[in-house]
């Protein structure tokens, strides 16, 4: 397919490769249509833009993620507050996101949108966090960009809201090497994303602008590498699936270490593989492990630290899964994430293991 768009010599970010991923992304998780784009964090940019976020507002938005989730609800000059993770799926808390609502109301001042992230693969309880959206009329983008091929009650993560994102960057389950995706259901609100994507040129013959637009349309070649990738997405999940398992099986039984649970309502991808490390009973901490894998020369790394507790975002609210309870601040001071590729050998899946074993035992073999 990358072969084919080089010969076709279409290179600009149009083509019949980019018409095509669109096509088929949208059939295999089951949405009406689908956008092209230069990469997740753009196409959540638009998803704001085309739900009217505007400066002065408020985005409830998930914590614990990466700043990429936040940091478009900055360029529209709109106001984070973010909202806590639930031990279940460490994805949003519906009871927070309820109580965050609740008292939005009573202000006057209930956002314009709410971003809901689906954590390293996993979906978050998205018909709890649904009603809730849907009873205060408040529209739900779904950040899926580390979700591609989970599901939620055998619906495809990234479906639910009214608009949803999915990455191709160069370390998600699938890549373009730089790339994403807009779905929807809304077929007028994709045309418009196309139409902003291009620099929002007017139907003229020639360049006619009226509005303010961005270069973030997908390039017909990395659209043909998309298209390969998607063929190979169920076997990918599959093999991080396995990934998963073998560390589970050698790792669970020591004492103190938890791994992220796999809701019962989800078919995570296990796009990272991650677990916690209760240091009282494992008599070593999460960052202890993490710098014993590095003297291996092994990555290993802390769960995203929660947008709540970044210097960026020090003015911005934040509500915990309870009142006395923050989910998101324990999973970040305890949880490790280490190598997960689907390409991961188990040569390699052994030598991390053994690792992590040295260290949970106090020993350096």
């Amino acid at each position: 397919m990358v072969e084919e768009a080089l010969q076709d010599n279409w290179i600009a970010p149009v083509g019949p490769h980019v018409d095509r991923f669109e096509e088929e992304v949208a059939r295999y998780v089951g949405s009406a249509g689908a956008t092209a784009l230069s990469s997740g964090t753009s196409a959540l940019h638009l998803a704001l833009k085309l739900l009217g976020v505007q400066a002065g507002d408020t985005v409830f938005c998930s914590t614990l993620t990466f700043v990429a989730s936040a940091n478009p609800i900055l360029y529209e000059g709109a106001q984070p507050v973010f909202i806590d993770s639930e031990p279940a799926s460490w994805n949003m808390s519906p009871a927070a996101l309820k109580r965050a609502c609740e008292q939005a109301e009573l202000k006057h001042c209930l956002p314009k949108a709410v971003i809901v992230v689906s954590l390293y693969g996993q979906c978050a309880d998205m018909e709890a966090l649904l009603a809730i959206c849907e009873h205060y009329e408040i529209p739900l983008i779904e950040d899926a960009a580390e979700s591609l091929g989970a599901t939620y009650k055998a619906k495809a993560s990234g479906t639910f809201g009214k608009l949803g994102v999915y990455s191709f960057n160069g370390n998600k389950i699938i890549t373009t090497s730089g790339g994403g995706m807009l779905v929807s259901d809304d077929q007028a609100l994709l045309e418009q994303a196309r139409f902003l994507a291009t620099q929002a040129r007017d139907p003229a013959l020639h360049y006619e602008h009226s509005r303010i637009g961005y270069n973030y349309r997908l390039s017909n070649i990395l659209a043909g590498i998309g298209r390969a990738q998607l063929q190979v997405l169920d076997a990918r999940v599959e093999a991080r699936r396995k990934v998963f398992t073998r560390y589970f099986e050698q790792l669970s039984g020591f004492e103190g270490i938890e791994f992220a649970p796999e809701a019962p309502y989800n078919h995570s991808t296990r796009w990272l593989t991650a677990f916690t490390v209760d240091c009282d009973k494992a008599g070593v901490t999460a960052l202890q492990i993490i710098e014993a894998l590095a003297e291996r020369n092994i990555e290993a790394r802390p769960v995203w630290k929660p947008m709540h507790l970044q210097p960026l975002f020090k003015t911005s609210s934040y509500y915990p899964h309870k009142e006395q309870e923050s989910v998101s601040d324990r999973l970040f001071r305890t949880g490790i994430c280490v190598p997960s590729g689907s390409s991961l050998t188990e040569v390699d899946q052994d030598r991390v293991i053994a690792a992590v074993q040295a260290a949970l035992l106090h020993t350096s073999s």
